[in-house]
């Protein structure tokens, strides 16, 4: 892999991460569409480095507050004020995801890859982002979710396994299935990636170092992610202020269909 596809493939990666159009379509499609070599999980791992330093430095100030917030639970035992119940949320919807993770660890990286999965994925997934944000009210503030909505987020999370889904889109359509408004449901979906991105990040990290190390093309690969990661959610989180996911679905439902006629031109 040269430096210059592994910047493509991060720019990928970083605007595709945190909107509902799936990262891991894109990165599975992209070596296929272009014609080069498929660069692997662990590459995949690698720039989502990228994409974890953006969310932690978006966030920054959230996070301190969340850290704060998780040291008097420690302490106190008692989780009453907002921030505290919020750690306690993304603790909740960690654990669906990681045992989802563990157990279907294997068919991530071979059965759940294949490219039309991926195109049905693409559309499907589509479908239900645009009617659930449709036909679901904005009536909830972030603030005001409880540990069912936790728990239900963080288990349609695991959906998202299968290349196609996304991680983004997954739990945002089911943040909007339970009333939270469009902005809510973004931020809690950007939060709670950085969990289970970590996770996989430290469990696959050697892999990295075993195809390679960290080479030029993956450094360059990591910034670029970083660098568009921090925009794409800059974007997103503006865009759905004032407008709904729907243009997000209808370009799930035209690259999903682009890629099954992609497929069956080419036999």
């Amino acid at each position: 892999m040269t430096t210059f596809q592994a910047i493509i493939l991060g720019l990928v990666q970083g605007l595709t991460e945190f909107l509902p159009i799936s990262s891991s379509a894109h990165l599975s499609l992209a070596p296929i569409l272009l014609g080069w070599k498929d660069p692997g999980l662990a590459f995949d791992v690698a720039l989502h480095f990228g994409t974890l330093v953006a969310v932690l430095w978006y966030f920054r100030k959230q996070w301190a507050e969340l850290i704060v917030a998780a040291g008097q639970i420690v302490s106190t035992r008692r989780v009453e004020t907002p921030e505290k119940k919020r750690v306690m949320f993304l603790i909740l919807a960690t654990i669906p995801g990681a045992i989802g993770g563990l157990l279907l660890e294997e068919k991530a990286e071979t059965v759940f890859r294949a490219p039309a999965l991926t195109a049905w994925a693409l559309i499907v997934m589509g479908f239900l982002l645009w009617l659930v944000d449709r036909v679901a009210s904005q009536q909830r503030k972030l603030d005001e979710m409880k540990w069912t909505d936790a728990l239900l987020i963080g288990t349609a999370q695991v959906v998202a396994l299968i290349p196609g889904v996304s991680r983004s889109g997954s739990t945002i359509t089911a943040s909007r299935a339970l009333s939270l408004d469009r902005q809510s449901a973004a931020v809690f979906s950007f939060l709670m990636s950085m969990p289970i991105t970590a996770a996989a990040i430290v469990l696959k990290g050697t892999e990295v170092l075993k195809e390679g190390g960290i080479t030029t093309p993956v450094i360059a690969g990591v910034l670029a992610a970083a660098i568009s990661s921090w925009l794409a959610i800059a974007v997103l989180l503006r865009y759905v202020s004032r407008h709904s996911y729907g243009i997000f679905a209808l370009y799930r439902l035209i690259l999903g269909a682009a890629v099954l006629v992609f497929l069956q031109m080419r036999g």
